[in-house]
């Protein structure tokens, strides 16, 4: 495996996805829109899950500055997905996430992407430090950038 495409050894949580009929386009595969949404799921399931993060209500939250993904197999419903994650930054109020979409049983990701919060005050939208709770969640899956 090459940097720019990590094997699932180079994740540190994953999340299994099982894919939706809903998710195919007319061509037969996961529609490329809603590998973003796979994307969006791991990063956030971990978040509320393991730091405790309050979507509707807290003070602080995420928001996506930016995104992207890169194509290396179709995926298709049924099957399920393991979303791996990995941290490649970590620092004062911004998080860079590496996330990878592995077949089940597969060690090549179909799909690698890059996914980066910065996290602001709900009300002002103005940048603040990473939550403690959030940072002590994310410190785990932290690797290096090039994985």
């Amino acid at each position: 495996m090459s940097a720019l495409r990590p094997a699932r050894a180079a994740y540190r949580h994953f999340l299994a996805i099982p894919t939706r009929w809903m998710d195919n386009d007319s061509y037969g595969h996961v529609n490329n829109v809603t590998y973003y949404s796979y994307f969006d799921t791991a990063v956030n399931e971990h978040l509320v899950r393991a730091g405790g993060l309050d979507i509707a209500n807290d003070p602080v939250i995420g928001l996506v500055v930016e995104t992207s993904c890169t194509f290396h197999a179709s995926l298709s419903f049924p099957e399920t997905i393991d979303a791996g994650l990995a941290i490649t930054r970590l620092g004062g109020s911004s998080v860079a996430y590496r996330i990878g979409l592995f077949r089940r049983g597969t060690d090549e990701p179909a799909a690698t992407g890059r996914f980066v919060h910065v996290w602001v005050d709900r009300r002002t939208q103005r940048p603040v430090a990473v939550p403690s709770r959030i940072r002590a969640a994310l410190e785990p899956l932290v690797v290096p950038e090039a994985g």
